[in-house]
């Protein structure tokens, strides 16, 4: 998640008095409004749980009035606390940090604790109501969709709640998966958009996990759902033969056959994401990208109109990093912006083992950067936890934010040719009906407003906990 503290705005007290508060802003949408004493209290809160030489420096309280200039200079100092809290393992997964996130959302949004129906959508685009109240958090909205749908505890932590937006045309844009930090009716409610959703959908990439889901009538159901969904819109490829085939077995009622033939086919299991643009190989091509299989599939379209696919591995990757900046809308200027005329440029980076001993960053620029970075850091928390032969489950479970540092003996592997022209003998299937839903590399997620990228990771930067030169 990156967080960043673009903006204040000059409040009014409940005794008249004005005070400055501190805009919170998650992925680049405001989460809440914190006075500086709110988050001195936070400070003083978890100082007192882990120690002093645990919790980051925060900006000393001032005597007098601040002038425009230290409230600015305190701005950035209270981003780089919010960021480096987040970035710790401890600190950032800690109950106190994220109930803090929670009530500050909530009373930002000025949403009272009361009892409220939440749509959830499925894959096949049916909706599970839930009743919950609108305090409750990431995972007792989970547990209540689980609960609604009878399915069972082991499989709760198998699948995720996501942010979505759906387009005019049906199609459907990952936002984010929902954190332990937000209130999903706050998050829903306050975008005050009826393009948005909160979806289910599984969240783990092995295949091999779809066994365990499957052996429940309620998990078949969901990933069944789900192979279709994907297939209807055209993130899992299929020619003629293997239409005819999904086409027969679905008739049949044959849903296991239905998912075992849909592993066999081309992107099964990705995340598809919207057009954007990347600088490999060359600067400005446009690309779709594509999450899935330990991998970031490119789709790239060449100045000369030519097309390129190819996968950039996980596990040949370095390291990674969001970078945030505000740019101009179209006002011909180079000057700071405010709000109101700036838009939030994001970029995900990932530095590729290209061959041996050539290393190269691969910069792609889409406002799902955050996005991508969370499949990516999903996807080595799972490789790991599989390769120190620990429990997915509990990993899926607990949805943790922890740090496993990856070992010398997970070096870096061969991968395919990065681009060939794509296969011409695949087509998009024809839609089908149906009725019925740690470890870690060092993404580095930096906001950075004046256009720089500096190499501290503090100046308005947010560092996930990674590996080091050495770990490749």
């Amino acid at each position: 998640m990156h967080f960043s503290i673009p903006e204040t705005e000059v409040r009014s007290g409940e005794n008249g008095s004005n005070y400055v508060a501190y805009n919170i802003h998650v992925n680049g949408v405001l989460h809440c409004r914190v006075r500086y004493s709110q988050l001195l209290g936070l400070h003083e809160q978890i100082k007192k749980e882990y120690g002093s030489n645990v919790v980051p420096a925060f900006p000393p309280k001032k005597i007098f009035t601040l002038t425009p200039a230290e409230v600015e200079q305190r701005r950035e100092q209270l981003e780089k606390y919010m960021q480096a809290v987040r970035q710790d393992p401890l600190l950032g997964a800690s109950e106190m940090f994220n109930s803090f996130l929670r009530k500050a959302q909530q009373e930002t949004q000025q949403i009272p604790t009361e009892d409220v129906a939440l749509d959830i959508c499925l894959s096949n685009g049916q909706k599970v109501t839930v009743n919950i109240l609108t305090s409750d958090q990431t995972e007792d909205v989970l547990d209540a969709v689980a609960t609604k749908l009878d399915l069972p505890d082991d499989l709760v932590g198998y699948f995720s709640l996501f942010l979505v937006r759906e387009g005019v045309d049906g199609g459907l844009t990952f936002v984010r998966k929902l954190q332990e930090f937000e209130l999903p009716y706050v998050s829903i409610t306050s975008l005050r958009s009826s393009e948005f959703h909160i979806l289910l959908r599984k969240s783990y990439w092995d295949m091999a996990y779809d066994g365990d889901v499957m052996d429940n009538r309620v998990g078949l159901n969901l990933l069944y759902a789900q192979t279709v969904s994907d297939i209807e819109r055209g993130w899992i490829l299929v020619n003629k033969d293997q239409h005819r085939q999904l086409k027969s077995l679905q008739e049949k009622g044959s849903k296991k056959e239905f998912i075992h033939l849909g592993q066999t086919l081309k992107y099964y299991g990705y995340i598809k994401f919207d057009p954007c643009i990347t600088d490999f190989p060359e600067k400005g091509c446009q690309v779709i990208v594509s999450a899935g299989n330990n991998e970031l599939n490119f789709h790239v379209k060449l100045p000369n109109e030519q097309m390129k696919e190819g996968s950039f591995k996980v596990t040949r990757m370095r390291c990674w990093r969001v970078t945030s900046s505000q740019v101009p809308i179209a006002n011909g200027t180079t000057n700071p912006c405010s709000s109101a005329k700036c838009e939030v440029k994001l970029e995900l980076a990932f530095e590729y083992l290209m061959s041996k001993d050539r290393l190269q960053w691969v910069t792609i620029t889409s406002q799902q950067a955050i996005m991508m970075s969370i499949c990516l850091q999903s996807m080595v928390d799972e490789l790991m936890v599989k390769k120190s032969g620990g429990s997915i489950k509990k990993m899926l479970r607990k949805r943790h934010n922890g740090s496993i540092h990856r070992t010398e003996s997970q070096q870096a592997v061969k991968s395919p040719p990065l681009l060939d022209s794509p296969d011409p003998n695949r087509e998009q299937i024809v839609k089908l009906s149906t009725k019925l839903s740690s470890v870690s590399l060092r993404g580095i997620s930096a906001s950075n407003s004046a256009n720089d990228i500096s190499g501290n990771d503090f100046h308005g930067n947010y560092a996930f906990e990674g590996i080091g030169d050495d770990d490749l």
